[in-house]
């Protein structure tokens, strides 16, 4: 077998005892926190709670065989979940059974794009997505799913798959049910939300002056929402809050799951392509991004195309063993990475152990409030949502600022999948259009030295008949017209230019059209009697130009260094 497609053969055949004991440690706190984690998932995703326990099984087994990352953990995550969730609504399915299989259909076909696009080495194509875009998305998602949790905090009966619809559903219902709010509810929601709030940011520093190492406490910190779901289900337990009108997860069956594939013929599953392949690119990034950072930071690496073909068995795992779309979640990662998770047998362990709790705890979840659970998903998506990034991009780019702002604006105001569809295609209009437009320097002499530069940024030696450009851009079908405009303006207005040089130092290809436009060019300055010179022009590019006509047509000549060649032409 190959280490190619199976990292698992890279540290399974070292795997020593003490990686073993870090990883049991590290899975059974994962366990502990993705418990109520996954039911709370699953009820954003309109499922039954379930699946969610179902999503964190087999998905992480998975991952342990194919993922190339060591602290990585698979299973639901919020963002997925909402977008799992309007891609369902979209289908106005009203059966529980077909919802379920549309779940799954989801997972499997999420799946599928994602190892046909690892075994093509299609890895690449995640960064089309910028990250200021996916920042937009992510913040626009967190302010709805923190909204469309609100209804399950207060008590009342409202939903909408964006801001306006939101707005209106829990601005009608608030006001029909103010004089009769529930309580219980209210009371369970609001104290989990203001405990899971201060928790966030003052459990850790507490501990830490109780005398509990940093480590431990930052762990035990993020482990806070156990206490708010075992609080709130012995309280609905202890004083029967079911029969006062608080609405508690119900009974959960027990065990685990017959494997087996979903029932395409009650499905349209043409109509969850197009969704499927959004969740597949935007948690390959989300997950990507987790991975990249946890493995800096014990100067590890992960291969981008094979995490394709992980994330993406994962989530065929996820299809056939009843669950939903899974991507890697930054929360749980975080804390198996501060756990000590020594390799991805902690993944392993840690789905071993939830499966064992299919078993022992899914009696006890029948007192979980709903409203814990949706305090959970309102703190825990919270810390995704970053406005900043717009005033950020404002100041450094307003490209990115048009393609974060669209991203935002329609996400809110239309959906999740107009918002992450807008975000690719804005992201990718916004490469082509800076390539479009390559800078391109007039550049002169810095006296005393060899160094050329921006005649706008540096005092520099310059000559009449001597026109130098610096190409800051490979040359491309998109840009040549670009390039071709500004040297027929440049020379329009130097009634002296004998000499035009193209300085290469940041060309790194042209293509057969930009060759094209080259050639015309070196035509048109011909006609005028200008010659055409490049100069620090890259091997590679200086290979495939000597497969061309250019250089044996080319007026001028090819020289080594800018210096040399306007040192040959003064």
């Amino acid at each position: 077998m190959s280490v190619r497609y199976f990292p698992v053969l890279s540290w399974a055949r070292s795997y020593t005892a003490h990686q073993l004991t870090d990883d049991l440690l590290a899975s059974v706190i994962v366990m502990v926190m993705l418990v109520p984690q996954s039911l709370a998932y699953a009820m954003l995703a309109g499922l039954p709670p379930e699946m969610g326990l179902y999503a964190s099984i087999l998905p992480l087994v998975a991952y342990t065989f194919f993922g190339t990352s060591r602290a990585l953990s698979v299973g639901p995550v919020a963002v997925i979940s909402l977008m799992t969730a309007a891609a369902i609504s979209g289908l106005g399915l009203t059966d529980p059974a077909q919802v379920v299989a549309a779940a799954m259909t989801l997972a499997l076909m999420s799946g599928l794009f994602l190892v046909l696009m690892g075994v093509l080495r299609l890895g690449f194509l995640a960064n089309f997505l910028s990250h200021p875009v996916v920042a937009g998305f992510i913040t626009a998602s967190g302010v709805l799913i923190a909204l469309g949790q609100l209804p399950a905090i207060l008590g009342l009966s409202a939903s909408g798959h964006n801001l306006p619809e939101l707005v209106h559903a829990l601005g009608s219902a608030f006001v029909l049910a103010w004089p009769d709010l529930n309580v219980p509810t209210v009371t369970i929601g609001v104290a989990t939300l203001v405990y899971l709030f201060w928790a966030r940011g003052n459990l850790a520093p507490l501990l830490r002056r109780a005398g509990m190492s940093d480590r431990g406490a930052v762990i035990v910190a993020r482990l806070s929402p156990i206490l708010a779901v075992v609080a709130s289900g012995l309280a609905a337990w202890y004083f029967d809050l079911g029969e006062r009108g608080l609405a508690l997860v119900g009974e959960v069956p027990a065990g685990l799951p017959v494997p087996g594939l979903p029932s395409f013929s009650s499905i349209p599953w043409a109509s969850l392509a197009g969704p499927a392949l959004l969740i597949a690119i935007l948690g390959f990034v989300e997950s990507v991004s987790v991975a990249q950072g946890l493995a800096a930071r014990k100067r590890q690496r992960i291969d981008p195309d094979q995490e394709l073909i992980g994330l993406g068995a994962s989530n065929l795992a996820a299809g056939f063993s009843g669950g939903f779309p899974v991507a890697g979640g930054f929360a749980r990662s975080v804390v198996n990475f501060d756990a000590g998770a020594a390799t991805p047998a902690a993944g392993l362990f840690a789905a071993i152990l939830i499966a064992a709790a299919t078993f022992v705890l899914m009696p006890l979840l029948a007192w979980l409030p709903k409203a814990t659970l949706a305090a959970t998903i309102i703190v825990a998506v919270w810390s995704l949502v970053d406005i900043s990034i717009v005033s950020k991009a404002w100041r450094y780019s307003r490209a990115d600022f048009l393609a974060v702002t669209a991203t935002i604006v329609l996400t809110l105001l239309i959906g999740v999948e107009t918002g992450v569809a807008a975000g690719i295609i804005v992201s990718v209009l916004v490469h082509l259009y800076k390539s479009s437009r390559p800078h391109v320097a007039i550049v002169g002499q810095i006296p005393g030295t060899e160094h050329f530069r921006n005649v706008v940024r540096h005092q520099v030696i310059t000559h009449p008949h001597i026109l130098s450009l610096r190409v800051d851009e490979s040359l491309y079908f998109a840009n040549t017209r670009y390039l071709e405009d500004l040297i027929y303006k440049e020379v329009s207005e130097r009634s002296d230019l004998q000499h035009v040089i193209l300085m290469c130092s940041a060309v790194n290809e042209i293509d057969l059209s930009a060759l094209e436009s080259l050639e015309a060019i070196n035509r048109r300055l011909g006609d005028l009697g200008i010659k055409l010179h490049f100069s620090e022009v890259k091997g590679p590019v200086m290979d495939a130009l000597q497969r061309s006509h250019l250089l044996r047509d080319l007026s001028g000549q090819v020289y080594l260094s800018q210096h040399l060649a306007v040192q040959d032409l003064v």
